[in-house]
């Protein structure tokens, strides 16, 4: 039966498909073909009767234990699938074996059929079928992971994600809008735009018309609200994205919470202004009616009050104060903007008086400190009477003027909006404040100097001596009688001076320094200089000069100055006669009488044979004095000079002289010591450190470059023709040193190398080129051993 039915199966396989067939015994061998079997084999040629038919198919190698159990009939069907034959002259070609049993009368009659498919062209459809299986697969898998991914993306944008139909339906939003707005997922999807969005009538109107859309409404700013309804500015990228079907575009926005740079820009412009109002009002009132609006109007508030216990901030600076231990604060200036109707409001502030502690401006002036309420409506600051006609009101906030230990008033602001407290913006009013009181404290020092110097007008007009005021940037305030008479400006010409207009040349680069040192609250007396008269005349005088001070801060420059050119002319007078007599004397004295004269002291010379001369310079002193003001720069080198003297007094050694940012000192002179090149070297590293802790104290940059030679010097006044004082070439070559030595370095000649070789640590430079002496060797001082 059951070889009856695999007979039907075969008998039908071959009607439907075509195969090749092949005949073996129960040895293998071949026992009958078909006529194309040979195109299946591995090696063709082995395909004769009689041979073993693994010869020509090693397929069949392996498995002979499957091959004599279909040939017994214990297994009814073997299939080996897809096997691949490899040809040379053509394209590769797959076949399918089928291995069946044929019964003979008998089980050593039994015979093994082989069948033979060429399934080359259904191997390739199914490959091909398989391919694109696996690319849809692919396809599938990438637009599910981008899909993914994208979710992943709008989900972790720090930017606020929304989607919503073309009437503003709300489709999708991420999580960076559900924080940003206040509302979750479920409160916002399939909700109008219009919940957050204020402004959403003229976005829609524009998505209608996409020229208006694309020329206007792509990147946008607008107000929107959050579910407490407070205000945040928005900035919107929106995209249409069109669909197939007409009317079913969606619209996607991008939003970007621009609120904080908003009050950034708005604070910013605050700042400004106020200091504008500050710089150009004459009087405290004036300012303070300008500072209201200004704050209000940059800041987007709606009303301002100032509020005080007395009129100080707005009347004179020098009317006497009221009572400050327990103020009646009232409402002494308001401003509000025309976009609200609040006159009730503002009647009932005009008419409210509070104590301290009491109200809103009342715990403000207890508090010294701003204050911020949300809403004044859930506020207790505020009386029924006053919530109730401020329908239009909601936040405030306040700050007080403070001046030391002493409130002055309490600025109070009011907007429609409900606003979260703004630390910032309370701390920069805290700064307006301070800039209030300032601007206050220089009125009344301006107001209390004409006062003082009212007093004294009359005294300085009938002075014979010059007499000047001068405000910090040169310009002249005052000058007496005798002033103008003596120079012959007129009163207008003078009002267009500055006071280096009439300071002769010669004498300008000291009367700067000078009027720096001045500014700076050093009082000069007995300075010379020479002024210049209308008329070109120079005029000798001498005097003393002082600045008046406010709060740290120079106000004016006062001088009294002496016309001193005639005594000056007859003192020349006089030196020219002794100059002649002494001359006259010097052709009748003996030489032995005039080297008797030379002894005796403050005119002999003295050689020193044995000194050390250090030379220090500021690097890059022209670019730092550009950079820093003339005042600033005094105070910069004084103190850095003032910590070299301390340095020259500790090692006992002698300054010379500084000429700009230049230092001169002497170590062996006036007296003799035999450390004089040691004393210099730890002086020298000692000015190191000390530039280094300067520049950490005072966040500068300033750089040393210092030279030391040791030599002989002959310092002495020589002669009575010529008057001077000779150093030699041992200060000319320290000078070298330094001028062609290194930044934050210390060169030292050879001549000081071999003084200081055993006690310190040297790096040698080599030759330079020095002018005057050729080539010389130099070192560079590392420190002490």
């Amino acid at each position: 039966m059951k070889y009856q039915v695999l007979d039907r199966i075969f008998n039908k396989a071959l009607s439907l498909r075509k195969f090749e067939r092949l005949e073996l015994d129960e040895n293998f061998c071949i026992i009958d073909t078909s006529e194309q079997v040979q195109r299946f084999a591995d090696r063709p040629e082995e395909v004769m009767l009689g041979k073993d038919v693994r010869l020509s198919f090693p397929e069949f190698i392996g498995i002979e234990d499957i091959l004599i159990s279909i040939l017994q009939g214990e297994e009814e069907l073997f299939e080996l699938e897809s096997i691949k034959r490899f040809s040379e002259d053509k394209s590769d070609i797959y076949i399918n074996i089928y291995i069946l049993g044929e019964p003979g009368e008998n089980q050593s009659d039994n015979r093994l059929v082989i069948l033979l498919e060429d399934v080359t062209e259904t191997r390739f459809f199914q490959q091909n079928l398989k391919q694109k299986v696996n690319e849809y697969n692919l396809l599938l898998h990438t637009l599910v992971t981008y899909k993914n991914y994208m979710d992943q993306v709008i989900t972790s944008m720090a930017d606020a994600f929304l989607v919503t139909t073309n009437s503003g339906k709300i489709k999708k939003v991420n999580r960076a809008a559900q924080e940003l707005f206040g509302f979750s997922e479920q409160e916002l999807i399939n909700q109008p735009i219009s919940l957050i969005i204020e402004d959403n009538f003229l976005l829609q109107r524009a998505i209608t018309q996409h020229s208006l859309y694309h020329k206007y409404f792509q990147n946008i700013e607008l107000v929107c609200r959050t579910k407490k309804r407070e205000k945040l500015l928005i900035a919107f990228s929106c995209s249409v994205i069109q669909k197939k079907i007409d009317g079913l575009e969606d619209i996607v926005y991008i939003g970007r919470d621009i609120t904080a740079r908003e009050r950034r820009q708005q604070r910013h412009a605050v700042q400004y202004a106020i200091t504008r109002i500050l710089s150009e009002s004459q009087s405290v009132k004036q300012a303070i009616s300008k500072i209201l609006p200004a704050i209000c109007e940059n800041l987007g508030w709606d009303l301002g009050q100032l509020w005080t216990a007395n009129e100080y901030l707005t009347t004179s600076a020098s009317r006497e104060k009221k009572d400050k231990i327990n103020p009646i604060l009232r409402c002494v200036e308001m401003w509000s903007s025309r976009t609200i109707s609040v006159r009730e409001f503002k009647a009932i502030a005009w008419q409210t008086t509070y104590t301290l502690g009491v109200g809103f401006p009342g715990r403000i002036w207890a508090r010294r400190s701003p204050l911020w309420t949300r809403d004044i409506v859930h506020s207790s600051d505020f009386s029924r009477t006053q919530k109730a006609v401020a329908t239009a009101l909601h936040a405030a906030f306040g700050f007080p003027i403070v001046d030391d230990s002493e409130v002055l008033g309490v600025m109070v602001f009011f907007s429609r909006e409900v606003q979260p407290k703004d630390v910032d913006l309370l701390q920069m009013m805290a700064s307006i404040s301070s800039q209030i009181v300032h601007f206050l404290k220089h009125k009344q020092a301006s107001e209390l100097l004409l006062e003082s110097e009212e007093r004294y007008r009359d005294l300085f007009e009938n002075a014979n001596d010059l007499i000047q005021s001068v405000n910090a940037y040169g310009r002249f305030e005052y000058v007496n009688r005798a002033w103008r008479e003596t120079l012959g400006y007129s009163e207008a010409e003078i009002t267009q001076m500055n006071v280096f207009d009439i300071i002769h040349p010669d004498f300008q680069s000291s009367c700067r320094q000078m009027f720096y040192r001045v500014l700076s609250g050093k009082k000069i007396e007995q300075f010379p200089a020479a002024f210049v008269t209308k008329y070109g005349q120079k005029i000798f005088v001498e005097g003393n000069i002082n600045c008046k001070l406010v709060r740290g801060k120079p106000v004016a420059t006062r001088g009294i100055f002496r016309n001193i050119t005639q005594r000056l002319e007859v003192e020349e007078a006089l030196h020219h006669q002794q100059k002649q007599t002494e001359g006259l004397l010097l052709n009748i004295l003996p030489e032995e009488a005039i080297a008797n004269r030379l002894k005796q002291p403050g005119t002999i010379t003295e050689d020193f044979a044995d000194v050390t001369v250090l030379f220090a310079d500021i690097v890059g002193f022209t670019e730092i004095a550009s950079s820093v003001s003339a005042i600033q720069l005094v105070k910069l080198l004084n103190q850095i000079f003032s910590d070299f003297d301390r340095l020259s007094e500790q090692y006992n050694l002698e300054k010379i002289k500084t000429i700009d940012d230049a230092y001169m000192v002497v170590g062996g002179l006036p007296r003799h010591r035999a450390d004089h090149a040691s004393a210099i070297a730890l002086m020298a590293l000692d000015m190191q450190s000390a530039i280094a802790q300067f520049n950490a104290e005072n966040q500068q940059n300033f750089s040393i470059r210092i030279g030391i030679h040791s030599g002989s010097v002959v310092p002495a006044i020589i002669g009575i023709k010529k008057l001077t004082t000779e150093w030699g070439d041992t200060v000319n070559i320290a000078s070298r040193m330094e001028s062609q030595g290194f930044t934050n370095k210390i060169q030292v000649s050879e001549t000081t190398y071999q003084h200081l070789r055993n006690e310190f640590l040297f790096e040698k430079r080599g030759e330079i080129e020095v002018k005057g002496k050729g080539k010389m060797t130099t070192y560079l001082l590392i420190g002490r051993k």
